[in-house]
């Protein structure tokens, strides 16, 4: 941050004090103070971890001053959130929820010893400092807009702000007192437990980052994502996890749908290639001893003719109708129905047999026995198969596909609407054909 925008938050940071407050100090030397505050805030909020202990000296500073008006909290809150103008950090809404949040502790701390010291009754004086800190943190706490928790080293709530409250559905309330377990999914729990008490609890400091969900009570799942700050209590006051958080489930569900549209053909609806080549090696990398797969690699015969007749329009309706054939014929076998281009489909038959690989291959082609109607015009469709039953054990996706395709390549020198059957042995060579019986000419 340049001296000249430090000069100028500093500047208009003194404007609203003097405009809302009595400031006990001539304006340069207000200026001067201001400006080195908003210096360190600036390096405290941009530092890898948020400064915690930085941003409490600041507010400290501030006391130390004599700007002890109930409103310097709240007038120096909106100022200060100007500072992540000049944070190019992307998470920069959360880090200033810490930074003004500890700023604010580290004020009320101070104030607490300041009137502590000032007043003949010891109690009077730490119940109205500890009032007057509250009422000023709590500008800062429920104001914000990111959910904000402080909870113990153990896991319970001490405190939430509203934005917390909105996110779980529940009065703020309802959540102090309660474990962050309460409201989290069961299946995240394992990831807390590792991340926040067995890591960062046990250092002593530091953040950590984690994307959860959100169990609302209206039956609702939410993402979450949130950076918990381990910061050390001082003035008597014990260690606490300081949380700052916000909901993504729209950035997750953008995600998701990059993801499936990746991996899934936007004419048919089918998984596309890479969906199946990343199946395969999932099987692959799973498989032990004898395991097989299977694979029906079909290819639509004289497709080329129906565009060229056609047009291009009728073809593509006429894979989408192809598609809802095929995968209508063979759902009793659950295989995985892929198109990987053009008028090729691919079925992932997983444990595979070669009686289980051939009813695959005879219910794709009996699926387009009926000619298909698009629009006014009746296409009659033939296909013809490459089959394959194969060790997975140390396979290669695309290897397995090679040999399904080299068995459509004999398919289709034995006519249309046929299929031929291909064991491999990729560890021995060995490789045996066997055409579809019921189709020998």
């Amino acid at each position: 941050m340049e001296e000249r925008e430090r000069g100028r938050v500093a500047y208009d940071w003194w404007r609203a004090l003097a405009e809302t407050c009595y400031v006990p100090m001539p304006a340069r030397a207000a200026q001067r103070l201001l400006e080195g505050v908003v210096g360190s805030l600036a390096v405290a909020l941009d530092r890898e971890t948020v400064d915690t202990a930085g941003a409490a000296a600041a507010g400290r500073m501030l006391v130390e001053a004599k700007l002890t008006d109930p409103a310097v909290v709240p007038v120096s809150a909106r100022a200060l959130t100007r500072l992540a103008q000049f944070c190019g950090r992307p998470d920069v809404e959360q880090r200033m929820a810490v930074l003004l949040a500890c700023f604010g502790r580290g004020y009320g701390a101070a104030l607490h010893q300041v009137q502590h010291r000032g007043r003949l009754s010891l109690e009077q004086g730490m119940d109205e400092a500890r009032r007057a800190a509250e009422e000023r943190f709590r500008v800062v706490f429920d104001n914000a807009a990111v959910a904000i928790a402080v909870g113990d080293t153990e896991g319970r709530l001490v405190d939430a702000n509203r934005g917390l409250a909105e996110m779980v559905g529940v009065p703020v309330g309802r959540l102090r007192g309660a474990s962050v377990y309460d409201f989290t999914h069961p299946d995240d729990r394992d990831e807390i437990r590792a991340v926040i008490y067995e890591k960062l609890v046990p250092a002593g400091e530091g953040t950590a980052k984690l994307q959860l969900r959100i169990q609302r009570t209206d039956g609702h799942c939410r993402w979450a994502s949130f950076a918990i700050t381990f910061v050390k209590g001082g003035g008597g006051q014990h260690d606490y996890l300081l949380a700052v958080g916000e909901d993504v489930t729209e950035r997750h569900r953008m995600q998701d749908e990059l993801h499936r549209q990746a991996r899934h053909d936007l004419l048919t609806g089918l998984p596309n290639r890479r969906y199946l080549v990343e199946q395969l090696d999932a099987s692959i990398a799973q498989a032990g001893g004898e395991e097989q797969v299977g694979l029906c690699f079909l290819d639509l015969d004289g497709f080329k003719h129906v565009n060229d007749r056609y047009g291009h329009g009728v073809g593509d309706r006429l894979l989408t109708a192809v598609a809802l054939r095929l995968r209508e014929g063979v759902r009793e076998h659950r295989p995985l129905l892929a198109r990987i281009g053009g008028d090729e489909f691919v079925a992932l038959v997983p444990d595979a047999d070669a009686d289980r690989v051939t009813a695959v291959a005879a219910a794709l082609l009996a699926a387009l026995t009926d000619p298909i109607l698009v629009g006014d015009t009746r296409v009659q469709v033939s296909a013809s198969i490459g089959a394959l039953v194969a060790p997975v054990a140390g396979a290669e996706a695309e290897t397995l596909l090679d040999a399904a395709d080299t068995a459509l390549f004999r398919a289709k020198a034995a006519g249309k609407g046929r299929w031929v059957l291909r064991r491999h042995d990729l560890r021995e060579g060995a490789l045996a054909l066997h055409l579809d019986p019921e189709q020998r000419g």
